[in-house]
């Protein structure tokens, strides 16, 4: 990134540049992330191409002001964060799904960050609902956050049983694709299994084929739905799914309402989310989704 893009880049989140790569800088930077660039699928469903490139990546969210999903988000984040000193390494997670079953390998990305003053963090600003600000990355006891109690925990077995152990099942002891890894970590929030993260450092080109899956399958919960989320400034959440209007309060008071016009469902996108779209969204047939991540 050049001056001008890390200025750009910071103006959008509302923050002056720290002094110091430090891990009270980046939890504010983090926290405004989410406050202010929102977590979205729209591009899915409406042709767009999702390319994971560094340039691409800042030419959506810093110059057109748009959001994204997880590979978006935690790779411009990352790319802002290496700018401004930070140690950056990208990590690959699997999400934990329906009878506690882990997604497709590199069905998440997630940053694990160096502070100048000693700290390691597991930053994540693509996730949806999550913590609000980044996870202590050695801490093995429960972090109060503002969304909700998270655990960082040494990965075991799974409800579906992957994660038996080495040596359980094929002769030669050797690690099988569904098993644990030393050293993968589970990231708990009120004491349920959010996602299983891999310490193996990453590059964003490593993510491509998850990209590509959740863009293009019918089985993905992106091409199923529509969605554009982000914190609210009181600590609570507004979302946009399709055209059900969700605003969540910090003490988890919930108001709902349908928006009937297509003028309401744009004006949200630009008022509430800062996203200017010249038709409401749809989602479209995975089919004919963008391939080209």
């Amino acid at each position: 990134m050049n001056l001008a893009q890390i200025g750009a880049y910071l103006h959008r989140l509302g923050a002056a540049r720290p002094d110091r790569p430090t891990a009270e800088a980046l939890r504010e930077l983090h926290l405004r992330h989410l406050r202010t660039v929102p977590f979205e699928n729209l591009s899915i469903h409406l042709g767009e191409e999702i390319v994971l490139e560094e340039k691409r990546l800042l030419d959506k969210v810093v110059g057109a002001g748009r959001g994204g999903f997880c590979y978006e988000l935690n790779g411009a984040f990352s790319v802002l964060l290496a700018a401004l000193g930070f140690g950056v390494t990208p990590l690959a997670g699997r999400v934990y799904g329906e009878e506690g079953r882990l997604g497709i390998p590199y069905d998440h990305l997630v940053l694990r960050v160096r502070t100048v003053d000693g700290g390691e963090w597991l930053a994540d600003v693509g996730f949806g609902a999550h913590s609000h600000y980044p996870l202590a990355f050695a801490e093995r006891g429960e972090q109060a956050d503002p969304g909700g109690t998270f655990q960082v925990t040494e990965a075991g077995p799974d409800a579906a049983g992957a994660g038996a152990g080495a040596g359980a099942g094929d002769g030669d002891g050797v690690l099988g694709a569904d098993r644990v890894a030393a050293g993968d970590l589970d990231v708990l929030c009120d004491g349920q299994p959010q996602y299983r993260v891999e310490v193996r450092p990453r590059v964003l080109g490593d993510f491509r084929a998850g990209a590509w899956w959740h863009c293009t399958s019918p089985s993905s919960h992106f091409t199923q739905s529509l969605v554009c989320s982000r914190v609210t400034e009181e600590g609570g959440r507004i979302t946009l799914s399709g055209r059900t209007l969700t605003e969540t309060a910090a003490d988890g008071a919930r108001e709902v309402r349908e928006l009937e016009r297509d003028d309401e469902v744009l004006g949200i996108y630009r008022e509430r989310f800062g996203i200017e779209l010249d038709c409401v969204p749809t989602v479209r047939n995975p089919g004919k989704a963008n391939r080209n991540v």
